[in-house]
């Protein structure tokens, strides 16, 4: 198994919302994470578009109904499933997602070099 790291603990990102996560050390980019139910979808926190956050500000990754993510820059939308861009400038690009997966005590692990 590859080393893995701590993002947060599943109760840190209330049902249906996301949150946004600084670059770890050594890392380029920074990461976001979106809550569904007991699921959660890691992405790095980059538009496929132009390579811009997607945050206008903190840990605010959703549209306005939580139903999409959405692009602060220019309003691309991406489906929270599987980061796809379902309208927008990167049509038919996807996020770039991160495998993470929720251990015993409740915490969200990704890979140690996420984001990198």
């Amino acid at each position: 198994m590859s080393a893995e790291r701590i993002l947060c603990r599943l109760d840190d990102i209330s049902d249906g919302d996301s949150r946004g996560f600084p670059a770890a050390a050594g890392a380029f980019t920074g990461l976001f994470a979106v809550r569904r139910g007991d699921a959660v979808f890691v992405y790095v926190n980059s538009c496929p578009h132009i390579g811009v956050p997607l945050d206008p500000a903190p840990d605010r990754f959703l549209d306005a109904r939580k139903s999409v993510i959405v692009c602060s820059t220019h309003g691309a939308r991406f489906r929270i499933e599987d980061g796809l861009c379902i309208s927008g400038p990167c049509y038919g690009e996807c996020l770039e997602a991160v495998p993470a997966r929720i251990d015993a005590a409740g915490q969200v692990l990704v890979p140690a070099d996420a984001g990198r």
